[in-house]
C-alpha cells in the first residue's frame, strides 16, 4: 500500500474475501440467446452505418468508395433497409425473451439505474485521478453498461420510428403533417451520427481497448468469465458468488478451499 496515497476503500471492500480462484474455472455471463441478440444487432447497426453514410452524404469522398462496395446507391438502400428489418426483429427477439424471464420468475431487475450507480461514477472518477486505492466494487452490470443498454432502447424508439416515416413517405404525409417528415428527416440522421460515435468510441473503448481488457473480451463470443476476470471487473458479483459458495460448504461441511481445489 502506498502510505502517501489515503485509503478510500469501504469496510465491505476491506472484508471481501481474498481468494485464489482457479485460472480455468468460469462462470456463465451471457447465456446463448443474449449472445445472438447481440449478434444480430452488432451485426445490422454496422451494416446501418456502412450504407446509412453514403446514403446521407453521398457526394463526400470517401461515401463513393461505399456506394461503389454496396453495388450503387439503389443496393446501398436496400441493405440498409434489410438491416434496419434485422435490427428491428433483434428488439422484439429481445422483449420476448424478458418476457419469457418473467413468466417463468426468472426475471432480475439488475439493469435497472440505481443510486449506487452515481456512487459508483464518482468513485471511478477519484480512482482514474489516483484519489482512490481500486476500482468500485461493481454488481454485475456496471453504470457504463447500463448506459450502454438503455441508450440502445432510446436509440430504437428513434431511429425505427424516424426510419419508418422515410421509409414510407407518402404514407406518413397522408396521416400526418409534413413537418413530421421534415423532422423524422434530421432527427434519423442526428441519432445515427450520436449511435454510431457511443457504440465506436464509448463501448469499444469500455469492452475491448480498456487496459484491463485489451485487445477485446470474448464475453460476448464464448458468455463466460473467468473467476479472476469476474473478481476484477465485477467485485460484487463475485463476493456474492464466494459467499453463496461458502454457505452451500458450511451446509455440506465442505471448506471454500477444498472446494477451489477441487474445481482446480
Amino acid at each position: 500500500m502506498d502510505p502517501a496515497r489515503p485509503d478510500t476503500s469501504t469496510p465491505a471492500e476491506r472484508s471481501a474475501p481474498e481468494l485464489s480462484p482457479a485460472a480455468s474455472e468460469s462462470v456463465l455471463r451471457f447465456d446463448v440467446h443474449q449472445r445472438l441478440q447481440h449478434a444480430l444487432m452488432a451485426l445490422s447497426f454496422t451494416v446501418l452505418v456502412l450504407t446509412g453514410w453514403p446514403l446521407s452524404a453521398h457526394g463526400v469522398g470517401a461515401s463513393h468508395h461505399l456506394v461503389k462496395a454496396f453495388g450503387g446507391l439503389h443496393q446501398c438502400g436496400v441493405w440498409h433497409r434489410v438491416a434496419a428489418v434485422v435490427l428491428m426483429v433483434a428488439a422484439v427477439y429481445h422483449l420476448a425473451y424478458l418476457a419469457s424471464l418473467l413468466v417463468r420468475g426468472r426475471l432480475r431487475l439488475r439493469m435497472l439505474p440505481r443510486p449506487r450507480d452515481l456512487v459508483h461514477l464518482f468513485q471511478n472518477l477519484a480512482f482514474f485521478m489516483g484519489l482512490r486505492r481500486a476500482r468500485p466494487a461493481f454488481d454485475k452490470y456496471s453504470y457504463f453498461e447500463k448506459f450502454d443498454y438503455w441508450a440502445v432502447f432510446w436509440g430504437m424508439v428513434i431511429m425505427a420510428g424516424s426510419g419508418l416515416v422515410r421509409w414510407f413517405p407518402e404514407a406518413t404525409v397522408k396521416r400526418f403533417p409534413v413537418w413530421v417528415y421534415e423532422v423524422s428527416y434530421y432527427a434519423h440522421a442526428d441519432e445515427a451520427i450520436l449511435a454510431a460515435l457511443a457504440i465506436f468510441v464509448w463501448h469499444f473503448y469500455n469492452v475491448h481497448l480498456r487496459p484491463s481488457v485489451f485487445p477485446m473480451s470474448r464475453v460476448f463470443l464464448t458468455g463466460r468469465l473467468t473467476l479472476a476476470e469476474l473478481k476484477e471487473e465485477h467485485r460484487a458479483e463475485y463476493d456474492e458468488l464466494m459467499a453463496s459458495r461458502a454457505a452451500a460448504g458450511r451446509a455440506t461441511g465442505e471448506t471454500p478451499s477444498s472446494h477451489e481445489e477441487r474445481k482446480s
